[in-house]
C-alpha cells in the first residue's frame, strides 16, 4: 500500500504520520490550500492526502488503502487527521471512535458565522481547532490556535513589467487591467465589480478589466445578465471574462490593480495572491482581507456593498501612477514578510508534534 510521495519516493501506509482528507471535487479555497500546503509539510513529515480532486504529483492514499489507517503508524503512537469541512470531521470520528483508528483529529475553520448545532458538536471532539484568523476564532466556543494562510512566493510573483505580465496571457501590453478573480456569483459581488467597471472605464481608455472564475450552473444566469450589462455599457470588448485558469499567476501578472468585492469570504487567499505577485488591492472589509492588508499600505480597505467607496479606491489607485507603484512595493513585501507558506506548514507541524509530545509524556 505505497502512495506516491513528492519528489517521486514511494510511501507506504504505515509510514504516513499526517493525513489531509479532500471530500469535495470541486476546487474551493480549501482545496487550495492542501494542493499549496501538503508539498512544503512533506519537507519534515510524512504526509498524504486521501480524496479526489487533487493533482496526481501529491503524495495520496486511495480509497482501497483505508484499512491500513487501523494500524499504529511505525513512528509515531497515532496519526493526525487534518479535517477542513464537516464530512472530513465525520470521517475522522467514525475511523477514530468507531473503529478504533490510532487517530488524533485536527480541524481548521475558515468559516466567519455561527456554527450550526451539528458543526459545533464535531468541532467538541477535535483534539486540535485551528482558526484561519482572529475573526474566524471569534465564533469558536472551543480553544483554538489562529494559524493564518500563507502564500506560495515563488508559483505568485511579479512579472519582469507589467507589459511582459499581460503579453504573456496576449493582451496588448500598452493597457494596464484591473482584475476580479474567483467564483461568479453575488456572494464574491462580481456584479459590484461591473458596476465599477461601467463607471471607471469610459472615462479610462488605457484601462481594461479581466474577470478570472468560473459561474457553476446555479450562477449561470446571473453572470449572463453582467455580460449583458456590460453590452449595453458599450464595454463587452474591454471586460474580458476569461473563465477558470489553471494557469493563474500568469493572470496575476497581467494586472496593475487587483479589486476583491466579495459580500462574505471565509477567508479569501486572492488579495494575498495579488500582494504577492506586487498588485495593489482594493478588498471589502470581510473575511481575513482587513488582517490581511492591516499595516501594510498595500491597497485599500472599504465596506461590504458600498459601490461608491468601492469606486472612489479603485479610481485613486487608477489614476495616481505613483501611489500605485508604491502600494504594489509595499504589497510584495508585505506578502514576503508575514504571509509566507512556509511559515503557515511550520505553525501546522509543530501543532501536530504538540500532540504527539503529549502523548510520550
Amino acid at each position: 500500500m505505497m502512495p506516491e510521495r513528492a519528489g517521486g519516493h514511494r510511501l507506504s501506509v504505515r509510514e504516513v504520520e499526517v493525513v489531509a482528507p479532500n471530500f469535495k471535487k470541486r476546487l474551493s479555497g480549501v482545496t487550495s490550500t492542501i494542493v499549496q500546503l501538503v508539498p512544503r509539510q512533506a519537507g519534515s513529515l510524512r504526509i498524504a492526502t486521501l480524496g479526489p480532486g487533487l493533482p496526481r504529483e501529491l503524495p495520496a492514499l486511495r480509497w482501497w488503502q483505508v484499512p491500513g489507517l487501523l494500524l499504529k503508524p511505525k513512528s509515531r503512537p497515532f496519526r493526525i487527521w487534518h479535517a477542513r469541512r464537516n464530512p472530513e470531521m465525520l470521517a475522522g470520528l467514525v475511523l477514530r471512535s468507531v473503529f478504533r483508528a490510532p487517530l488524533r483529529i485536527v480541524f481548521t475553520s475558515a468559516s466567519q458565522r455561527e456554527h450550526t448545532p451539528w458543526t459545533r458538536f464535531l468541532i467538541r471532539r477535535m483534539d486540535r481547532v485551528i482558526a484561519t484568523s482572529r475573526k474566524t476564532a471569534r465564533y469558536l466556543r472551543v480553544p483554538n490556535r489562529v494559524v493564518m494562510h500563507g502564500i506560495d512566493t515563488v508559483r505568485f510573483s511579479p512579472p519582469e513589467s507589467s507589459a511582459a505580465g499581460a503579453s504573456a496571457v496576449g493582451f496588448p501590453p500598452e493597457q494596464h487591467y484591473v482584475g476580479c478573480f474567483g467564483r461568479i456569483r453575488h456572494q464574491k459581488g462580481t456584479d459590484l465589480f461591473v458596476d465599477a467597471m461601467i463607471r471607471l472605464l469610459p472615462d479610462r481608455p488605457n484601462w481594461s478589466a479581466i474577470i478570472a472564475g468560473q459561474a457553476t450552473q446555479p450562477h449561470a444566469a446571473f453572470e449572463a445578465e453582467l455580460k449583458e450589462k456590460l453590452r449595453a455599457a458599450g464595454l463587452a470588448e474591454r471586460v474580458h471574462f476569461v473563465g477558470t485558469r489553471q494557469d493563474i499567476p500568469k493572470w496575476y501578472r497581467a494586472l496593475s490593480l487587483f479589486i476583491a468585492p466579495q459580500r462574505w469570504e471565509g477567508f479569501g487567499l486572492t488579495p494575498l495572491e495579488a500582494m504577492a505577485t506586487a498588485v495593489p488591492v482594493v478588498a471589502t472589509n470581510v473575511g481575513a482581507f482587513g488582517e490581511i492588508l492591516d499595516g501594510s499600505k498595500a491597497g485599500a480597505l472599504v465596506p461590504v456593498d458600498d459601490i461608491e467607496a468601492l469606486i472612489s479606491a479603485a479610481a485613486r489607485y487608477m489614476d495616481d501612477d505613483i501611489l500605485r507603484q508604491a502600494a504594489a512595493s509595499a504589497a510584495l513585501a508585505h506578502a514576503r514578510s508575514h504571509f509566507p507558506l512556509e511559515g503557515e506548514a511550520r505553525a501546522l507541524n509543530a501543532i501536530y508534534e504538540e500532540l504527539w509530545q503529549e502523548a510520550a509524556r
